[in-house]
């Protein structure tokens, strides 16, 4: 079905410099928000400017303090900002409170990382001290996605405040409420010009990147990362790109077929598929393959006669899904779930599970951001580990295997971030990754989040030579 008027991607009205929002559910116009225009972008840098000498010479403890009061802020007000996430991107307000409440533990993470963080003693002569300190790096650029529009932010938020930068933040214009809702419940704790939200599209994102700042922070499509790397290079800013992934979901002989379809569903179905770590694509071994397919499809199913999968964020996001599963079908996939455009408004799409994929088809080479499953069933270990080693994004990849040697093997070979062994989403809280390829580059998350965003000074002191003193 087209696209009606009522129904478009959000999207800037030159005329009135505004970002205009549809309810993914309905269709229907909810709000407008201004974009932020050259004048706002140059004040909101130089009041971040002017702040940041104030905050970096305070001590750590203090910013952990603040950082707590903002978290407890960010508790208090849950049931809005899931309510507006819900509203903008279409996120069931059960699954956004969960990110709120990561969040919530994020910015109490680092309000306890901030001032545990330090530098290195150096080996050096015995009678001489040599060591490193960590200096933040000025005002911090944050632009942040829709998806998990709370809980990303306040990653970077967090770790940026922590080390002693100030931060310029810019939420996705698909969710500019939720952003603006964020700063207002967040500044409050800092200081003036300590934290700033901007609101606006592409537009206000590359006037931010082009505005002389110290570090950039992205996560978001891998084309919008490189236009920022390409802009970040002519002003010397340090550049942290979480960008997109085309996970790989590689399932070995041997292992329970139902088990493996559950993890499959849930790495490709969840927040419709609207994950940078969901998995987009699928090898199988042809031993389980037939008792697997099946299994997921149900998956699907099940999923699909529920009305569980929530919509995707926008109409546009919806077409550019839709236009990898039928190019995948026009070249001899089968869709035994889903697959096809629904009737009626807003911009669902259901679970999809693709069947006789190759690894020609755009399905399984590029990122779908959708609730698709596509499966390429494999001859031996060996054809699916090669097959999952391809490609330009190395964020992150899953391996179902009992077997040790397989998993050790995948684990030297995948050339990725992220290695999960028998499930797809988890992790130690903390944790953190490269990403490699077209996913970005730099930490993401975790105490090294905290290195990112500072600049190392090494320090040597000796005693002057004998007879030299006054």
């Amino acid at each position: 079905m087209p696209t009606t008027a009522t129904e478009t991607a959000p999207g800037l009205d030159p005329a009135t410099g505004s970002v205009t929002i549809h309810d993914p559910r309905t269709g229907e116009f909810l709000w407008t928000v201004a974009e932020a225009g050259p004048d706002e972008v140059g004040r909101a840098v130089q009041t971040a400017r002017d702040a940041a000498a104030a905050w970096a010479q305070g001590a750590p403890a203090e910013r952990g303090s603040a950082l707590r009061a903002a978290a407890k802020a960010l508790d208090e007000a849950a049931q809005e900002l899931a309510g507006l996430n819900a509203s903008e991107t279409g996120r069931p307000v059960d699954e956004a409170l969960a990110g709120i409440s990561a969040a919530v533990s994020t910015l109490e993470q680092y309000a306890e990382l901030g001032p545990l963080h330090r530098g290195h003693s150096l080996r050096g002569n015995r009678l001489a001290s040599d060591y490193t300190v960590a200096e933040p790096r000025g005002v911090a650029v944050l632009l942040t996605p829709w998806n998990d529009p709370v809980a990303v932010a306040c990653g970077l938020i967090g770790a940026a405040l922590a080390t002693g930068n100030t931060v310029i933040h810019k939420p996705s214009e698909r969710c500019p409420r939720v952003g603006e809702t964020l700063g207002r419940v967040l500044g409050p704790a800092f200081p003036p010009g300590v934290f700033t939200t901007v609101s606006g599209g592409s537009g206000t994102g590359a006037l931010l990147t082009q505005a002389g700042v110290d570090v950039i922070a992205h996560v978001g499509s891998s084309a919008s990362g490189v236009r920022i790397a390409r802009a970040a290079a002519l002003t010397g800013a340090h550049v942290i790109r979480e960008n997109g992934g085309n996970d790989p979901l590689l399932v070995d002989a041997g292992v329970d077929p139902a088990w493996a379809a559950e993890q499959a569903a849930v790495g490709a179905f969840s927040n419709s598929g609207q994950i940078c770590t969901a998995v987009e694509r699928i090898y199988v071994h042809q031993d389980i393959a037939a008792e697997f397919c099946e299994a997921l499809a149900a998956e699907a199913d099940r999923r699909n006669s529920e009305g569980s999968v929530a919509p995707l964020v926008d109409r546009r996001m919806r077409d550019e899904v839709h236009a990898q599963v039928a190019e995948a079908l026009s070249q001899g996939a089968r869709a035994v779930a889903g697959g096809a455009l629904p009737d009626g408004p807003g911009s669902f799409y259901p679970a999809t599970v693709l069947l006789g994929c190759t690894d020609r088809m755009q399905v399984m080479a590029e990122e779908t951001f959708g609730p698709v499953a596509p499966v390429q069933v494999v001859e031996t270990f060996d054809d699916g580990l090669r097959l999952a080693c391809s490609g330009k994004y190395g964020l992150a990849a899953t391996v179902l295997s009992g077997d040790l040697a397989h998993v050790q093997q995948a684990v030297a070979a995948l050339p990725v971030g992220t290695v999960k062994v028998n499930e797809v989403f988890g992790g130690a809280p903390g944790g953190s990754a490269q990403p490699r390829g077209d996913s970005g580059a730099g930490f993401g998350y975790g105490p090294e989040l905290l290195d990112e965003f500072c600049r190392v000074k090494v320090v040597h002191i000796t005693a002057p030579p004998a007879g030299k003193e006054r």
